[in-house]
């Protein structure tokens, strides 16, 4: 099996541009990029990564993701519909590819509550459990019940539960070469209109608190022990910094947003530049929450 063989077959295609596909619409192409609708799919894949491997990128909603402006030098693996789909039961179980907001959405209309939180995660439920996503005071950890994970390297399926996903602030132990094709939440029955009024409190305190309207990953710093990324750059006085085209938003300063006309590189030097402002002013070193793609230029 090769990549050729899979970009005849219609599963692989090369050259794809991926600035659509990221909340921050910039970015480079894909050399490689798979849609993959069944398990046999993965397994294909699975096959020709052993005899010709490449680098692996599982993109989700692309929501806290910067591809590098000379794109993704490998295979770009995006789940596709049939691994979207959510059902409502004892336990609500999704698609890796299913968006967060839509879970926490059909779950509480089907009466089904404790997810509320996952409408304020703008991700797919396989890259929330990769980076153990959370708002709100919750996490996936806390809702977890199971996780189906493809590994690539194995092209072999395995179920891992919350124990064997070693869940801790915003990590997990899903590797870089395992997709997560779908898991299971706990869900506590209760009225959907209670549900529905937290969901709105959530969506309300976002939009009060957040730069909406604007292009941007998300939190770009996961907060220190104890404290907030955001207050913390606040207090150095770096909202409103500007590299290129990127800029400290004046709202939430742990939110960098584009500008017309900025480059993946612009926020890449702002990240730098604001860790390095932060660790010089206060001794606290940041840790990137967002995820870069691709080959950045280091200095």
């Amino acid at each position: 099996m090769t990549w050729g063989t899979l970009i005849e077959a219609g599963l692989v295609r090369a050259d794809v541009p991926l600035d659509r596909v990221t909340t921050y619409k910039f970015g480079g192409p894909a050399q490689l990029l798979a849609e993959v609708d069944r398990l046999g799919d993965l397994d294909l894949i699975a096959q020709t990564l052993k005899t010709d491997p490449r680098p692996v990128l599982t993109l989700g909603r692309g929501s806290n993701l910067v591809i590098s402006d000379k794109g993704f030098p490998g295979l770009v693996v995006q789940l596709g519909p049939s691994f979207s789909r959510i059902e409502i039961s004892a336990v609500v179980r999704a698609g890796g590819g299913a968006g967060m907001p839509q879970v926490a959405r059909a779950a509480s209309k089907s009466g089904r509550l404790g997810l509320e939180f996952l409408v304020g995660i703008p991700g797919s439920v396989g890259g929330g459990i990769r980076q153990n996503a959370g708002c709100f005071g919750q996490e996936i950890s806390d809702v977890i019940v199971t996780a189906a994970i493809y590994d690539l390297g194995q092209g072999r399926l395995r179920t891992a539960d919350k124990a064997g996903l070693d869940l801790s602030y915003r990590h997990s132990s899903v590797g870089r070469l395992e997709v997560v094709i779908g898991a299971a939440f706990e869900a506590s029955p209760g009225e959907p209109e209670h549900g529905e009024e937290r969901m709105r409190s959530i969506t309300r305190w976002r939009r009060d608190n957040q730069p909406g309207g604007t292009l941007n990953a998300g939190s770009v710093f996961k907060n220190p022990p104890g404290d907030s990324a955001g207050r913390i750059i606040d207090s150095v006085g770096l909202k409103g910094l500007r590299v290129g085209g990127a800029e400290v938003s004046a709202r939430h300063a742990n939110f960098f947003v584009a500008m017309p006309g900025a480059r993946a590189l612009d926020v890449y030097r702002l990240v730098q530049e604001v860790a390095t402002r932060v660790e010089q002013a206060t001794g606290i070193v940041l840790e990137t929450e967002i995820q870069f793609a691709g080959e950045f230029e280091d200095h």
